[in-house]
């Protein structure tokens, strides 16, 4: 890359590391400080010439739209319906139990990375801070797979028949009740009657949205 300036081959390496590690890419805030750069347009400014220069394409509609060209698959991206709130803390109500298909709010644009190969991928909106020890804090996007079973350990959303709520927890099965563990140190967990809970999707991924 000798026809790269010092830091459009630093911003290259920072995109490359990122995208490899969190299997989504960076925003330009993430660049900016991972980087060490003075302002957002100073970034902007070299992700143009690097556009220029064919080594990344950017989808300025979409939140974290950097896509890396250079001698790489390319990679696609994928529409994801946001179905929703989801309670990292005590849980909250959510519409229609059953079918949160038909309750899509929005969409979000990511790369197929993020979804990791699963088909019809829903995402949730995170509100608390029960699972901030597993890295999802509010305000997060988690993306899950539908699903009606769930390995102990696995974090999952569940559908809480009794109190007609949802919430995002990691599942034990304990002798004749289901514990849904939070991730953070401070708060308790939760234990329900296994004939309450409804396994409703495992989680893929999730991230914090830019801004």
């Amino acid at each position: 890359m000798s026809e790269l300036s010092t830091k459009q081959s630093h911003i290259m390496e920072y995109i490359r590391d990122f995208i490899e590690e969190k299997d989504y890419p960076p925003s330009i805030r993430d660049i900016q400080f991972g980087c060490g750069i003075s302002s957002t347009s100073v970034v902007d400014y070299n992700l143009r010439r690097l556009e220029e220069k064919g080594l990344l394409r950017r989808d300025r509609e979409v939140s974290r739209g950097i896509e890396l060209l250079e001698g790489r698959r390319r990679r696609g991206t994928v529409d994801v319906p946001v179905l929703g709130a989801i309670a990292a803390g005590q849980p909250i109500p959510v519409p229609t139990s059953d079918r949160w298909a038909s309750d899509v709010e929005d969409t979000v644009t990511v790369t197929e990375e993020m979804v990791r190969g699963h088909d019809n991928v829903f995402a949730l909106r995170v509100k608390g801070t029960s699972m901030i020890e597993d890295l999802i804090d509010d305000g997060d996007i988690v993306f899950l797979e539908p699903a009606t079973t769930a390995d102990d350990g696995e974090k999952v959303a569940v559908w809480l028949e009794d109190r007609g709520e949802v919430t995002l927890k990691r599942l034990y099965r304990e002798q004749d009740r289901i514990r849904l563990q939070p991730a953070n140190s401070t708060m308790p967990p939760i234990y329900v009657d296994p004939e309450n809970v409804r396994i409703q999707g495992r989680f893929i991924s999730s991230i914090r949205p830019s801004g």
